[in-house]
């Protein structure tokens, strides 16, 4: 596996336990519907949590709304209803990033709520 793939896959796993110790219960991981892949599906409550995981390394940061496509938004509203209509849930739907920033053998978790539109 890459260096990228391999910290990609860590800074997931660091998004889950971050959300689990934050009171969330994982659905999914790498839900995929069509051509969409959601990293994380998360509840809290009534609350949905569509998570995409962005893992960096300290020196290449830049604005979440430069994270995530128009496309992959789509993509994800899309994937989002899909799972919800699959398992009946009756919830509110909220699409968040979660980021991972390494800075040498630290890490730094940044979680946006909202970071983008929601139904």
């Amino acid at each position: 596996m890459a260096k990228h793939n391999e910290f990609g896959s860590l800074g997931e796993q660091k998004a889950v336990d971050f959300l689990r110790n934050g009171g969330y219960a994982i659905l999914a991981r790498n839900y995929r519907y069509l051509n969409a892949e959601v990293d994380i599906i998360a509840q809290k409550e009534d609350t949905l949590a569509i998570v995409e995981v962005k893992s960096r390394t300290m020196g290449f940061l830049g604005d979440v709304s430069n994270m995530v496509s128009a496309k992959k938004v789509k993509l994800l509203m899309l994937a989002a209803n899909h799972f919800v209509e699959e398992r009946d849930l009756d919830v509110d739907v909220r699409f968040d990033v979660i980021t991972i920033i390494r800075n040498g053998n630290k890490y730094e978790i940044e979680h946006l709520e909202r970071a983008f539109y929601h139904f």
